[in-house]
C-alpha cells in the first residue's frame, strides 16, 4: 500500500517529549497528562526566545568592539536583522511541534524501554528484521551526492541495561571526511523492531592554508544517549511496518527530534511518480518487486526539510532522496548479499 505524499508532507515533523520540570516552576507551567505535548512545545518556544535573546546580546557586545563607527553600525544592523529572523524560526519550530501533537495526541512521551523486550545476544538475533539486517561485519557503501560507508562493528554499547549494536557511519564529499558517527541500535525480541539508543556525532570541515590539510572537528550537534539529560529511546525502523505508522525516532529536545512515517510497503518503480522522484530506476527495479518499504523522515528543528528512505528485503537501506535539495544517495555495494555483486550503479 502507498499513502499519497502530499497528505503526509505537512505532518512530517517530530515528536514531543515531556519536559521534566524543576521545583519552583509555577503550577501553570506544569503539564498534565492531558496537554503535556503542547506544554512542551510552548516551553521549548520560550526557551528558544530566551536563547535567541542571549545570543543577540553577546553579538551586540562584539559589535561595540569595532573601532570604526561605520563597521560598528553595520555590525549592529546585521545583528538586529538576524535576531528578527531567528525569532521567526522559533515560532516555525513551535508550529511544527504542534502539528505532531495534533497527530500523536497530548500524552507525555515516555516509551516502554525495558531490557526483557530486547535481544541480549547480538550474535544470535532471534527475530531478525529482514529490512534492517544487523550482524557484526555487515558493510554497506553508497554513492551519489555523498560517499558513505556503514559498518556494524564488533562492539556493543550497554545503555539503560540493554545491549546495543554500534554502527559506524562515515560520510565523505569529494573524498574528504565530513561526518563520522556511531549509531547505537537495539533489536526488539518480540517483533524485530530497531530502536535508537543514541548516537555520537562528529562533523568535520577543512580550512584553506592548513598544512597538511586535515579534517577539523567543528560540531557534535545531534549527539544523544538514552537516559542522559532526559533523552528517550525511539523506533528507528518498525518491526511490522504498516502504511501510516508514525513514530518517534530520536528524542533529545532541541537537539535530535526526528520522526518517521511509513508511506509505502509495496513500493515498485513506475507506480507512483512522487515516490519515484530522484530514484535510480535500474537499481529500484532490481531490488523492488512490490515489496520495498519507503519511510519519510523529518524534524521540526528544520521545518519543511524531509527525506525519503527506501528499504529492500535482506539488504536494508538502499536509496535516500532529499527532494528539497534534489540530492540522492544510492547503494553501491554490500558485504553480505550476492545481489550486491551486480548492482547497476557502482563507483
Amino acid at each position: 500500500m502507498t499513502q499519497t505524499w502530499s497528505n503526509i508532507m505537512s505532518r512530517l515533523v517530530t515528536l514531543c517529549l515531556v519536559l521534566s520540570l524543576a521545583p519552583g516552576i509555577s503550577d501553570e507551567a506544569q503539564a498534565s497528562h492531558g496537554n503535556a505535548c503542547s506544554k512542551t512545545s510552548q516551553l521549548m518556544r520560550s526557551a528558544c526566545y530566551a536563547e535567541t535573546r542571549d545570543d543577540f546580546l553577546v553579538e551586540k557586545a562584539k559589535c561595540y568592539n569595532e573601532s570604526e563607527r561605520y563597521e560598528k553600525n553595520e555590525c549592529l544592523a546585521e545583528v538586529r536583522e538576524e535576531f528578527s529572523e531567528v525569532r521567526e524560526e522559533c515560532h516555525a519550530v513551535y508550529d511544527a511541534r504542534e502539528e505532531v501533537c495534533d497527530r500523536l495526541g497530548q500524552a507525555p512521551y515516555d516509551p516502554s524501554f525495558e531490557a526483557e523486550d530486547f535481544e541480549t545476544d547480538l550474535a544470535a538475533i532471534s527475530v531478525p528484521n529482514p529490512y534492517f539486517p544487523m550482524q557484526v561485519g555487515h558493510i554497506w557503501t553508497y554513492g551519489g551526492d555523498e560517499e558513505i560507508m556503514v559498518e556494524v562493528l564488533d562492539e556493543t554499547k550497554f545503555i539503560d541495561d540493554i545491549n546495543c549494536f554500534v554502527v559506524r557511519d562515515v560520510v565523505s564529499v569529494d573524498g574528504r571526511l565530513v561526518e563520522d558517527t556511531d549509531d547505537w541500535f537495539a533489536v526488539n525480541r518480540n517483533d524485530g523492531g530497531i530502536w535508537y539508543c543514541g548516537e555520537e556525532v562528529k562533523d568535520f570541515e577543512y580550512f584553506a592554508g592548513d598544512s597538511p590539510s586535515l579534517p577539523e572537528l567543528v560540531a557534535i550537534d545531534g549527539s544523544f544517549k538514552v537516559e542522559r539529560d532526559g533523552d528517550r529511546a525511539g523506533v528507528f525502523f518498525p518491526g511490522n511496518p504498516q502504511v501510516g505508522d508514525f513514530f518517534r525516532q530520536e528524542f533529545s529536545l532541541g537537539n535530535a527530534e526526528d520522526v518517521g512515517e511509513v508511506v509505502s510497503t509495496t513500493y515498485h518503480y513506475g507506480e507512483f511518480d512522487e515516490l519515484d522522484e530522484l530514484v535510480p530506476q535500474e537499481l529500484a527495479e532490481m531490488l523492488c518487486n512490490h515489496d520495498c518499504i519507503v519511510v519519510a523522515e523529518g524534524t521540526p528543528i528544520e521545518p519543511g526539510v524531509f527525506e525519503r528512505k527506501y528499504y529492500a528485503r535482506d539488504i536494508g537501506f538502499f536509496i535516500g532522496t532529499n527532494p528539497v535539495d534534489e540530492e540522492v544517495v544510492y547503494l553501491t555495494g554490500c558485504s553480505f548479499n550476492v545481489d550486491c555483486d551486480s548492482l547497476p550503479m557502482d563507483d
